[in-house]
């Protein structure tokens, strides 16, 4: 069974790879290494928002400048998540870049929804302790079926989403998302939106299946970073698929 996190997605041949022998005496990756080094990426990433919020100008560079960062991030995701890597630097960066994109795109919604921040915040973490709790009390799990369900639609969405962009791009026409911060919003992206949150609120239920198996299985503990990188990836898209849904809503 595969999980719906790219990042996390490959573990299962590393844990096949890499497996401690008992005897070996290295230390090998706890929940509690995974929770620590998660919490550190969310601090910093949080820490390096408010920076940007206070300090960055809601000025005509800023577009280009959040351009730049999210194909920065995206392209860490990709390179992070496929070769595997486990040292802490390139996951330090992709945290200290989407804190900044978060921090200056927050600032924007907040300038014309004031509170909306907070609730997305509130909700995201929501989400994701409900999820938590959900797993740890075995009511959901984390089958083959769901696997597919949720790898299949996620992947659905990020197809939608790039094709959605080029035609906004070319057309200048809203589709399944909507990028500006204000004006009518037709019942689609209500959907598309709520199908996301969805999606993204299940894939930790795989997620924390992948990290508990890996534990098990005996990684070396770097692998701690990973699984912490793969969490706050699945944090950061479910937050910004509920700010955009709350801007609908405020509408």
């Amino acid at each position: 069974m595969r999980s719906a996190n790219p990042v996390l997605d490959r573990l299962d041949d590393t844990t096949r790879q890499h497996r401690l022998p008992t005897a070996a005496g290295a230390e090998a990756v706890t929940v509690d290494d995974v929770v620590v080094r998660t919490v550190g990426l969310l601090l910093l990433t949080g820490v390096t928002a408010a920076v940007a919020w206070v300090v960055l100008p809601q000025a005509g560079w800023v577009s280009a400048a959040l351009a730049g960062t999210a194909l920065a991030g995206v392209a860490l995701v990709l390179v992070i998540s496929l070769r595997g890597i486990t040292h802490p630097a390139p996951i330090i960066g992709y945290a200290l870049l989407q804190g900044v994109l978060l921090g200056v795109a927050s600032r924007a919604f907040e300038l014309v929804y004031p509170g909306i921040v907070a609730q997305a915040v509130v909700g995201t973490f929501g989400v994701f302790l409900g999820m938590a709790l959900l797993y740890r009390a075995r009511l959901v799990r984390a089958t083959p079926r769901l696997a597919r369900l949720v790898v299949g639609t996620l992947v659905g969405i990020l197809a939608i989403t790039l094709v959605n962009l080029v035609f906004r791009l070319f057309t200048g026409r809203q589709g399944v998302e909507v990028y500006s911060l204000t004006g009518e919003v037709g019942w689609l992206p209500y959907l598309f939106s709520g199908v996301a949150i969805v999606a993204g609120a299940l894939s930790f239920i795989l997620d924390f299946d992948q990290v508990e198996r890996s534990v098990r299985a005996g990684l070396p503990r770097r692998y701690a970073w990973l699984c912490a990188f793969g969490i706050l990836v699945g944090l950061i898209f479910l937050y910004w698929q509920i700010l955009r849904l709350l801007s609908y809503l405020r509408r």
